[in-house]
């Protein structure tokens, strides 16, 4: 079994109200919110305070996660599309020196909502889809992007987490299996998908991301987040995991030794339930990331519960 995540500090900064993503550089952590009118990412020091802030002079559309590159680089993912109306998608990357550089994508299957990024080895970047009684869609550019595009991706994988009965996250039982951030060790060993209320662990072999992913996963529940969106590997395989924070001040925790867990068993599944056998309503994706009060989230989650029961 996992050990239970540790309260490290509670971010309380506004400017991490909307706690989406999370990197570690170097032992640093840093943090950024989803939306926003510029690129900006904050290191946190031991209390969770605002330590040091980067900034890159692109507005984004709707940033969602941020993920460390081969070269130091961060690549903040402007992949956010509640609507599903985006002809690209982008990356932005801050660089150790010099100017930020945008890269613009395009899906070879029409728009997707994505909270979800990793970069490998090379510089490829991999886009994990927020799918809502769907599998999740793992895309890719053929080669590290050079240039503002766009780039055609490619659908390379796909993932359906198991069911989990972990507590919390804003929209219940649907939340459980829904990919809101993504992170790779910093030996590029293990990979984590998380939703809003586990971080599932695939090994990675050789480097290969979209391979990992046809592997049995390790659940290290995250409960109580109020809505999980970030996560992140120390350097000694510790998990850190933090939540957007406008529902009340988020706590950024850790999970030690949880890398060397992959592969491992974790806690067991939870009961079977019965699929959702046709997508989701066009409108709740969108709500998922709107401004709809957590009750009425709920109620929704517990309609499309009973309605896939019923069926």
């Amino acid at each position: 079994m996992p050990p239970a995540p540790e309260v490290r500090c509670v971010v309380t900064d506004d400017r991490l109200a909307e706690l989406s993503g999370m990197l570690v550089d170097d032992g640093a952590i840093w943090a950024m919110s989803d939306g926003g009118r510029e690129v900006t990412v904050h290191r946190l020091d031991d209390d969770c305070a605002v330590a040091q802030t980067r900034t890159a002079g692109i507005d984004p559309f709707d940033a969602e996660d941020l993920a460390l590159g081969p070269d130091g680089e961060y690549w903040v993912a402007d992949t956010g599309d509640n609507e599903r109306s985006r002809e690209t998608v982008a990356a932005i990357v801050l660089p150790v020196r010099g100017e930020a550089r945008l890269h613009r994508f395009t899906y070879p299957d029409g728009p997707h909502d994505a909270e979800a990024l990793v970069v490998d080895a090379d510089g490829v970047p991999f886009v994990i889809t927020k799918e809502v009684g769907a599998p999740a869609g793992v895309y890719r550019p053929a080669a590290p992007p050079e240039g503002r595009g766009p780039f055609p991706l490619e659908r390379v994988a796909q993932v359906s987490l198991p069911a989990s009965d972990t507590e919390g996250g804003p929209i219940g039982g649907v939340g459980t299996r829904t990919v809101t951030g993504a992170a790779l060790s910093a030996d590029g060993t293990v990979l984590a998908l998380r939703t809003y209320t586990d971080a599932w662990l695939f090994p990675v072999d050789g480097g290969d991301v979209a391979a990992a992913l046809s592997g049995q996963p390790t659940r290290i529940p995250l409960p109580g987040e109020p809505q999980g969106e970030a996560v992140a590997f120390e350097a000694d395989g510790t998990l850190l995991s933090a939540s957007e924070t406008r529902v009340e001040p988020g706590e950024l925790r850790a999970v030690p030794g949880a890398a060397a867990l992959a592969g491992q068993p974790g806690p067991p599944p939870a009961a079977p339930v019965a699929p959702v056998e046709e997508p989701a309503p066009e409108w709740l994706p969108a709500l998922l990331g709107g401004g709809v009060t957590i009750g009425v989230l709920v109620l929704l989650a517990a309609a499309l519960s009973w309605r896939a029961r019923s069926r």
